[in-house]
């Protein structure tokens, strides 16, 4: 069998390098150092972004404030890439490998919260940082700068990147990023999530399509004219109720969600204008789009009983998650050897008051301050790093920013954000990242076998954006 370029390229590069055991945690105490030595800085940029808890696609000063920090530690940085103002590919180095490191900043709206363990608003603000996109943004620009920092000195070679990844939360920005071609020379791409817990993510997550559907009619005074009206929101309700119909008869799995984010103005006024908007989801990416189809044409038939007229425009599509278990198992390795978070007696108190307004689940807080054996389960939720999944291998952890317990996309999650347990979860991750990085430009057969088993996995699977040709939707949030 012919040896790829890559692998005459990586069998060189270990016989050059020859790295001992040794040598590599002496790489990976540096990074550690590394990153405490600037603690107090990270903790203030991931602050200042949740202070700015910015939406989707408009997260100018998040974007700048990362990018600059990446800047001022000598990576080249381009910004407006993808045609998104606010995604940027920050670059430091040369040659092979080239690993890269996700960094999203994106905040959801209507999750105002102060750092209070009980819920409390913060006067005049509408969003918060509910799945800790601020801790995850600045985790990774930390981990990035470590493995720099050793490049630097001469003890790493290759190249390292740090994609700056707008709008996650349903604005499927990374999915422009792959598309633009931004990708395709990166040998593995890291990344991690906030969660209420510790672990490798050795799962999948589901393939997810969305759109806005709006419906057009005819405006009529709803008394004493009503005839001469066609109501837009009539055929919204129309369309609804088919699609909720029609769950019994779907594949298992698949998940259908919904909001009216246009219902009309006034009651007395027959609504000329209606827009719905959906997401549909499943495991499997052609039976996600496959419903998605039967939900536009439950659209069609509702404009069609109703006299209005319809169109939608698609708002996102992800793939499903592309799982690599050589890359998991050095990861699993790696979070061990970090381990969890360690809670003062103050943060006890913070985190028992937390999960007393929980519903029902209250696992042990000690949870935090441990790493969770790597099993396969279900993942329910979409991401876009699944479309980064299919083009490059790609692998991810979890940290506890949050106390155990905690749901994502709650005030609970946004409080925890924004105190020290939060910065102590992001610290977790950043030191584990770089970690992996280490392993990964120190072991060209590691990286080889990854390399390997993601064609394998992928298979004949040639990868094709679910949202198409669309441009990036900067105003989804509108």
């Amino acid at each position: 069998m012919k040896k790829t370029i890559w692998a005459i390229l990586a069998t060189t590069l270990f016989v050059q390098t020859n790295w001992s055991q040794k040598a590599i945690e002496i790489l990976k105490k540096e990074a550690n150092t590394s990153i405490e030595k600037e603690r107090a800085t990270y903790k203030k940029t991931a602050l200042n972004i949740w202070d700015y808890a910015e939406l989707g696609y408009k997260e100018t000063n998040s974007s700048n404030l990362l990018a600059q920090q990446l800047k001022d530690n000598d990576f080249i940085v381009t910004t407006n890439v993808a045609g998104i103002p606010t995604a940027f590919v920050a670059t430091y180095g040369s040659g092979y490998p080239v690993i890269g490191i996700l960094a999203e900043y994106d905040a959801l709206p209507g999750l105002s919260q102060d750092t209070s363990p009980t819920k409390t608003l913060i006067p005049n603000k509408n969003n918060g940082h509910g799945c800790g996109h601020h801790l995850f943004g600045t985790g990774s620009v930390a981990a990035g700068i470590a493995i720099k920092n050793l490049m630097k000195e001469g003890k790493l070679k290759g190249t390292i990147k740090v994609f700056g990844c707008p709008a996650e939360e349903g604005g499927s920005g990374k999915v422009y990023m792959v598309r633009e071609g931004l990708f395709n020379n990166v040998d593995v791409v890291l990344h991690w999530h906030p969660s209420d817990n510790n672990s490798v993510t050795y799962t999948s997550a589901l393939a997810n399509k969305s759109a806005k559907f709006r419906f057009y009619g005819i405006s009529s005074h709803a008394a004493a004219s009503p005839e001469q009206g066609r109501s837009a929101l009539d055929a919204v309700e129309a369309m609804d109720y088919m699609v909720n119909m029609m769950r019994e008869h779907i594949p298992q799995e698949t998940r259908i969600h919904y909001v009216i984010t246009n219902g009309g103005k006034a009651p007395n006024v027959v609504p000329e204008f209606a827009e719905v908007y959906y997401y549909v989801r499943n495991p499997e990416k052609t039976i996600a789009v496959n419903v998605f189809d039967r939900v536009a044409k439950a659209a069609e038939g509702a404009a069609m009983g109703t006299g209005t007229r319809t169109e939608y425009e698609i708002i996102g599509g992800t793939h499903d998650l592309l799982i690599n278990k050589t890359l998991a198992d050095a990861m699993q390795s790696n979070l061990e050897k970090v381990g969890g978070v360690q809670y003062t007696a103050e943060e006890m108190a913070f985190a028992t008051k937390i999960q007393s307004s929980f519903i029902d689940k209250k696992p042990p807080i000690a949870n935090a301050s441990k790493v969770n054996p790597m099993h396969i389960e279900k993942n329910l939720g979409s991401t876009d790093v699944g479309d980064v999944s299919y083009t490059v291998p790609t692998v991810g952890i979890e940290t506890a920013t949050w106390i155990p317990g905690t749901g994502a996309h709650s005030w609970q999650a946004v409080a925890c954000g924004g105190t020290d347990i939060g910065i102590k979860g992001m610290l977790v991750a950043a030191k584990t990242l770089s970690y992996m990085a280490i392993d990964l430009f120190t072991n060209p057969t590691l990286v080889q076998k990854v390399k390997e088993e993601f064609k394998s996995s992928k298979g004949d699977y040639q990868y094709k954006p679910l949202l198409g040709d669309r441009k990036p939707a900067l105003n989804y949030r509108d």
